[in-house]
């Protein structure tokens, strides 16, 4: 937090109320949007996230998630952002190979789009699958607060199915801590108005330092050591507990549901009552896979995973998130068969299930790339949880962001990346803007199942992975790591095409914040 002075900062005092605190707007359900043009404004409102407890969020067209946006494969998508926020925003739009201009990142790609002010982003939607948006602008403030949405491009040719569900997973602090200049009470996140001259590449986000409470005034040192313990109200789609929304289905119905992580925490998904298949990851397909039982789909921060299922077993049936925080408990919905009576289905959200090992999971295929074939480019990027000059940083081959050393390659390169992660107790769930990469191997061992191919890939303490991509989408992409209070204090770099020219100029006035 250097460029903070902390002798003014009072602990104790409750901060002025902001505009946006004073804001008695409350958000709208979800819409789903569709067609060629699209606005999405992002604004202040309040929302009730669990029964009884309204929050202060900024969103999408007054909703959170912001809307679905729902584009058939080879549409020429326009998104117009009109920004009312008090902050300065943007779009990126993750997973979704766009051209560099359109990818959303302040400072690199384009200028943060200013309070009052709108920007258009254009691509052409490709490559079917589940996707989400979010801005890129502070985005470990701004994504906490509630700025992000699905965006599904619907394949020409799919599978039909009857019934296609979208939930989206995040995690919010309930609880006040009322900061001097860092008002976090009531909100998921730092008040960003009184925060527009802060570093946040220096603020201390470790693991080992349990220092921040989750109630009261005491014990909030500014160490700020990511104690992820804060995020005590899990939500999907929004809402937590008896506000989330049913599911319903009609017996025989083949039935998909895309869930999608927005926030920082991995979540184990079970479904109750069915055998189900995972059918794609990141929004690309897997080949022939194999129905589970009894295994939960582990699903880190930024990732997507499809799964389908035959609503072949009559009743109400729960789809819900395992773990041994309380928040898990707010993390479920009812699958409801129509006409069916109250289902004697039982939470067991408590029980350690096995997840399904991605790497050995449906049937191998057709590959892209392989272990032993020549490469154009090799690296290593080692991961770390470090502490330098008495503050803890998340570092890529011993480097925090500005300083890392950039993947330098150029158009039609293919490369290949071994990720390791050094750190003790974080994982990193590791995204490359731009491209999709084939997973190659899992810890030395060649993947055995389907064919993988990512664009965010979690790796959990001592985890080692190997993976390839070719550079077939010039520009200046970010790597970084999708729990972004390790990308905001360091672990994020660039995959930099050598040969490109961007007509981009960045304004030292637009305050951009690329993390």
């Amino acid at each position: 937090m250097s460029g903070m002075d902390h002798s003014k900062m009072n602990m104790g005092e409750k901060p002025a109320a902001t505009p946006e605190q004073k804001n008695t707007n409350t958000t709208a359900k979800v819409a789903t949007l569709t067609g060629k043009e699209i606005t999405l404004t992002a604004k202040a409102s309040n929302q009730e996230l669990a029964p009884g407890k309204t929050l202060p969020v900024w969103t999408f067209n007054n909703s959170v998630p912001g809307p679905e946006i729902r584009v058939k494969q080879g549409d020429r998508v326009k998104v117009n952002l009109k920004n009312e926020l008090p902050e300065p925003v943007s779009i990126h739009w993750h997973g979704v190979p766009v051209p560099n201009a359109m990818d959303g990142i302040p400072g690199v790609t384009q200028n943060a789009v200013l309070p009052g002010k709108t920007f258009t982003y254009e691509f052409k939607a490709d490559v079917p699958g589940t996707y989400w948006y979010h801005s890129h602008q502070d985005s470990v403030n701004q994504l906490d607060r509630g700025l992000y949405g699905a965006f599904i491009v619907e394949s020409k040719d799919a599978a039909k199915v009857d019934r296609d569900y979208t939930l989206v997973l995040d995690e919010w602090m309930s609880s006040g801590m009322d900061m001097s200049g860092m008002n976090m009470s009531g909100g998921s996140n730092m008040n960003m108005s009184n925060m527009s001259n802060m570093d946040h590449s220096k603020m201390n986000m470790g693991n080992d330092n349990k220092s921040i409470s989750t109630g009261g005034t005491e014990n909030k040192s500014m160490d700020m050591e990511h104690d992820m313990s804060m995020y005590d109200l899990f939500t999907i789609n929004g809402k937590s507990g008896s506000l989330v929304d049913k599911l319903p289905v009609k017996q025989g119905e083949k039935v998909r549901i895309r869930l999608v992580n927005a926030g920082y925490l991995s979540h184990q998904i079970h479904l109750h009552g069915h055998d189900f298949k995972i059918t794609a990851t990141d929004g690309q397909p897997l080949n022939n896979p194999g129905l589970i039982k009894g295994n939960v789909v582990s699903i880190a921060p930024g990732e997507r995973y499809d799964i389908e299922f035959e609503a072949n077993n009559p009743g109400q049936w729960l789809i819900e998130d395992h773990g041994d925080s309380g928040a898990v408990k707010g993390m479920k919905a009812s699958i409801v068969y129509e006409g069916a009576a109250a289902g004697s289905d039982k939470p067991n959200e408590a029980e350690k299930l096995p997840s399904v090992d991605i790497s050995r999971y449906g049937q191998a295929g057709k590959m892209n790339f392989t272990l032993d074939q020549k490469y154009t480019m090799e690296y290593t990027m080692n991961l770390n949880t470090e502490k330098k000059d008495g503050e803890t940083v998340y570092t890529i081959n011993g480097k925090a962001f500005p300083n890392t050393e950039p993947l330098n390659v150029k158009k039609g390169d293919t490369v290949k990346v071994r990720l390791v992660n050094k750190s003790k107790t974080d994982d990193h769930p590791m995204h490359l803007h731009g491209h999709f990469f084939q997973v190659l191997s899992k810890n030395g061992k060649p993947l055995e199942g389907s064919p993988v191919v990512k664009d965010t890939l979690n790796l959990k303490p001592g985890e080692e992975y190997v993976v390839a991509f070719q550079a077939d989408n010039e520009g200046n992409w970010m790597f970084h790591c999708h729990d972004l209070h390790h990308a905001s204090a360091g672990m994020v770099t660039e995959l930099m095409y050598t040969d490109f020219k961007t007509d981009f100029v960045p304004d030292p006035k637009a305050g951009n914040k690329p993390e």
